[in-house]
C-alpha cells in the first residue's frame, strides 16, 4: 500500500477528523474562549499521539503550544512543521450562512472558521505525514511539529517559547502551510511575506457623553476629530503621509518584477471577485506590487458614540480606532509605531486629548528562491497538485517565519494550499475539498523529497 492508497481509503475518516478539529471555537483573541482554545489543544495533541507522534502540550505566557515529534534517523534531515490551531473571531455572525463552528460541505467547499486559516492547511500536513507512517511504517526524515494557539493574537508569546527551546526545535528546514496558491489552476511557492505593526488610537473629548443640542458647535466631537486625523494618513495618490514611513523601503528587484509579470493576473476578474467598481492604491505600482510588496496603512475598526437601534443625540466622550500597517523588508515595527504615534499627536487639535497604544508587530521576510530545499518542495507540489508551482509574494504576515530565521537559523518553505478567495478572516471562510486532498498528497510526498536533500 502506498501513502496515496491510504489517503484514498481514509477520505471519509479524514474529513470527520477535520470537522472535529474545526468545531472548536478556539478564538485566541477572546478571553471568553480560553477554555475552548485549551480543549482544542488537548484534542490535537491526543490526535497526534494516536497517529504515531510523541506529542505534548507546552505552556506559554498565554495559550499553549502543541509540540510533537517523530525521530526516524538522526542522520536524516529534520523538518520543523509550523501551524496554528487558533482562529480569528467569527463576527459578524449574521453574515454566515451556517454557524462558523459547525463545519459543512457545500458545492465542493468546506465552510467553517479556520477551514483554511490555518486548521485545514495544518491538518493536511498532519494527514499527509500520517499516510506515510501508515503505509510504510516510518518517516524518511525526522519531523517536529510546532502548532501554536496565538497566531491570530499576534503570537506574543511564541518568540519567548522559541528562544527557550532552541535545542528542542533544532532542524534543517521549516515547513509552513499558511499561505495561498496563486489561483485554482496554479499552485505556488511563496517567497515573501509582509511584516506588520499595530497601534490603537484613542481620542478623548468631554468627561462624559453630552447632549449634541446643548454642546454641539461649542466643543470638539471625538469621532469627527478621529475621522479627520485618519483622513490625513494618506495623500491623494494613496501614499502614506507619516513622516519617514518609507525611509527603509527598497524597490523590487528585476527578477521579482519579472516573476509578477509572468502570472496570469486579471484586474477585471479581481474586481469582480470583490464586487468593487474600481481598484485603489498607491500611484505608480501594479496591483500585485501594492498587495504583496508595498507597505500599507489601514484602519481595521473604528468605535465611538451610540451604536444601538434608533438615535441618541450625543457628542461622545471618546472615540478610538485600530490601525495595522503592513511592512516590507528593512522596516522595523517599533520604529514604524513610533513614527505614526508622533505624527498623530502632531496633527491632533488642542481641543482633544489623544493617546496611542503601540503593540509592535513582526518584520517582513523574504526566503531564498533557489536551492535544493525549494526544489524538493517544488517537486512535491507538482506531484500533489499535478502542476509545477509559480513563485509569488503574499501580502499577509506570518511572524514566526522571521523568528525561525533570526533565532534558529532556519529558512522556511511556504507551501500554500488555500485560495485567495477562501474568505480568511471573513464570514463564510472556506477551503476547497480538492485543495485539502491535494494538500494531503503534497504532504505525503514532501518527506521523501526532503530526505534526498544533503546540505
Amino acid at each position: 500500500m502506498t501513502p496515496f492508497d491510504y489517503l484514498k481509503q481514509t477520505e471519509k475518516r479524514r474529513m470527520q477528523d477535520l470537522f472535529k478539529f474545526l468545531s472548536f471555537p478556539s478564538v485566541s483573541a477572546k478571553s471568553e474562549n480560553k477554555k475552548d482554545v485549551a480543549a482544542c489543544a488537548r484534542w490535537l495533541s491526543d490526535h497526534l499521539n494516536e497517529i504515531g507522534f510523541k506529542s505534548r502540550i507546552m505552556p506559554t505566557g498565554g495559550h499553549p503550544v502543541v509540540y510533537a515529534e517523530y525521530v526516524s534517523d538522526k542522520k536524516e534531515p529534520t523538518a520543523l512543521y509550523y501551524g496554528h490551531y487558533d482562529v480569528q473571531p467569527p463576527e459578524p455572525l449574521d453574515l454566515w450562512k451556517t454557524p462558523p463552528f459547525e463545519p459543512e460541505i457545500r458545492k465542493g467547499y468546506i465552510y467553517a472558521r479556520g477551514a483554511c486559516d490555518d486548521k485545514g492547511q495544518t491538518f493536511a500536513q498532519i494527514k499527509g505525514l500520517q499516510a506515510v507512517l501508515e503505509a510504510t511504517g516510518s518517516l524518511p526524515i525526522n519531523v517536529k511539529l510546532l502548532i501554536e494557539g496565538e497566531e491570530e493574537a499576534a503570537s506574543e508569546n511564541l518568540p519567548v517559547f522559541i528562544k527557550k527551546n532552541k535545542k528542542m526545535l533544532k532542524a534543517d528546514i521549516a515547513v509552513v502551510s499558511d499561505t495561498a496558491q496563486f489561483s485554482k489552476k496554479l499552485p505556488a511557492v511563496t517567497f515573501g511575506l509582509r511584516g506588520i505593526a499595530f497601534v490603537e488610537v484613542f481620542v478623548y473629548g468631554p468627561n462624559r457623553d453630552v447632549h449634541s443640542g446643548g454642546f454641539g458647535g461649542a466643543i470638539a466631537n471625538p469621532i469627527n476629530v478621529l475621522c479627520a486625523m485618519v483622513g490625513q494618513l494618506h495623500d491623494k495618490n494613496g501614499k502614506i503621509t507619516v513622516p519617514g514611513f518609507y525611509k527603509n523601503v527598497k524597490s523590487l528587484s528585476k527578477w521579482e518584477k519579472q516573476q509578477f509579470k509572468k502570472l496570469p493576473y486579471s484586474e477585471a476578474a479581481y474586481k469582480k471577485s470583490l464586487g468593487i467598481p474600481a481598484l485603489h492604491g498607491e500611484k505608480g505600482f501594479t496591483t500585485l506590487e501594492r498587495a504583496w510588496a508595498r507597505p500599507t496603512l489601514d484602519v481595521n475598526g473604528i468605535t465611538g458614540g451610540y451604536q444601538g437601534e434608533g438615535t441618541k443625540t450625543i457628542i461622545p466622550a471618546t472615540a478610538s480606532c485600530k490601525i495595522t500597517m503592513r511592512l516590507v523588508p528593512e522596516m522595523d515595527p517599533k520604529d514604524v509605531c513610533n513614527k505614526i504615534e508622533k505624527y498623530l499627536l502632531k496633527i491632533a487639535p488642542k481641543s482633544v486629548r489623544v493617546k496611542v497604544i503601540k503593540h509592535g508587530g513582526a518584520k517582513a521576510v523574504v526566503v531564498p528562491t533557489e536551492g535544493p530545499w525549494l526544489e524538493a518542495a517544488g517537486r512535491a507540489i507538482k506531484t500533489g497538485f499535478g502542476k509545477a508551482p509559480v513563485f509569488m509574494r503574499e501580502g499577509g504576515s506570518i511572524p514566526v517565519v522571521a523568528d525561525f530565521k533570526s533565532m534558529l537559523g532556519l529558512d522556511t518553505l511556504l507551501i500554500g494550499l488555500g485560495q485567495p478567495d477562501d474568505n480568511i478572516h471573513s464570514p463564510n471562510e472556506r477551503f476547497r475539498v480538492i485543495d485539502f486532498e491535494r494538500g494531503c498528497k503534497t504532504a505525503a510526498v514532501l518527506p521523501a523529497e526532503l530526505a534526498g536533500v544533503r546540505q
